[in-house]
């Protein structure tokens, strides 16, 4: 078998993926939700609050969410949409894609029930691929449009990092862009800075965004490279110690530990035809050495250089 399926403590049922180098992945068919993804040091590079809800119906805070068929509440239903609160399945027939023949892939499909129809009146397939190798996490999430009539939706894949301390992080490949800042109602900017770095809340939509974002942990001297496809926006966020107080799901003093980078589509809804397919593609990968430690130009990663 390329993975290993058991029950959890909570009754959900969990795959664990395995690559020959030692890395691993944890998914839940509740969500098809990833909920751990550690390097071949056993350390976890994926953030999972410490107040984190673990039973259905509730949203699990952390690892990395699907949003779908909407982002945040920008719309008619529950934040962050539905699909993160289904039961997903395994996927027999993940065409058009190549055989997954190595170790560490697996395929999960959701499709629309009746209760979903009654809130989205919308007959749909979503598909996600999630592979694991050495040192790279890389979902492929897809959704095919299975009505009679066009349908749209906003989708992200909410990335929930591990990171030291927030306040030594910055993010780099997002500097001159335009963002929505939703702490101000929306309003839209334009950033200034060189690269992101943290002092307070953050909660922003930034908008036609390139391949290759990097976000660099100078404490850990490691940086996460996230690469995409197929999903223009990146979603920034972190909630801060007053917000995160506010919220019942996260521990008071977890927005430290913690950063929000999404790969998302969201100011230009996709619009699929009867029986169109959409196609994202993200993968996360670990760059030992820091900017920090002088080994590495985040600009060679950011635009292939090294």
């Amino acid at each position: 078998m390329p993975w290993n399926i058991f029950q959890d403590a909570d009754g959900l049922p969990r795959i664990i993926l395995t690559e020959p180098t030692g890395s691993s992945a944890e998914v839940l068919l509740y969500g098809g939700q990833i909920v751990s993804w550690k390097n071949v040091r056993k350390e976890e590079l994926l953030f999972m609050s410490r107040k984190a809800h673990w039973k259905p119906p509730k949203e699990i805070k952390g690892g990395i969410p699907v949003c779908f068929p909407q982002f945040g509440n920008l719309g008619s239903l529950e934040q962050n949409g539905f699909a993160r609160s289904r039961l997903w399945s395994l996927d027999g027939d993940p065409s058009p894609l190549p055989p997954a023949n190595n170790q560490s892939s697996v395929d999960l499909i959701l499709k629309s029930t009746e209760d979903d129809l009654k809130t989205w009146p919308r007959s749909f397939e979503l598909r996600l691929r999630i592979s694991l190798s050495a040192g790279k996490l890389t979902l492929i999430p897809r959704v095919r449009n299975v009505d009679n009539k066009v349908f749209s939706f906003t989708f992200a894949l909410r990335n929930y990092l591990s990171v030291s301390d927030i306040s030594e992080v910055r993010v780099e490949g997002l500097e001159t862009l335009d963002y929505f800042d939703n702490l101000m109602h929306r309003e839209r900017f334009t950033e200034q800075a060189d690269a992101i770095t943290f002092d307070g809340e953050i909660d922003r939509v930034y908008l036609s965004t390139p391949t290759k974002i990097a976000i660099i942990d100078h404490e850990k001297k490691r940086t996460i490279v996230l690469q995409k496809n197929g999903m223009p926006d990146a979603v920034v966020w972190n909630p801060w110690d007053k917000k995160a107080k506010a919220l019942p799901d996260l521990g008071d003093e977890d927005y430290k530990t913690m950063l929000c980078v999404n790969s998302a589509v969201i100011e230009t809804p996709i619009v699929l035809k009867p029986f169109e397919e959409w196609r994202g593609y993200q993968d996360l990968s670990i760059v030992s050495s820091s900017y920090c430690s002088g080994q590495l130009d985040p600009r060679k990663v950011l635009y292939g250089l090294h």
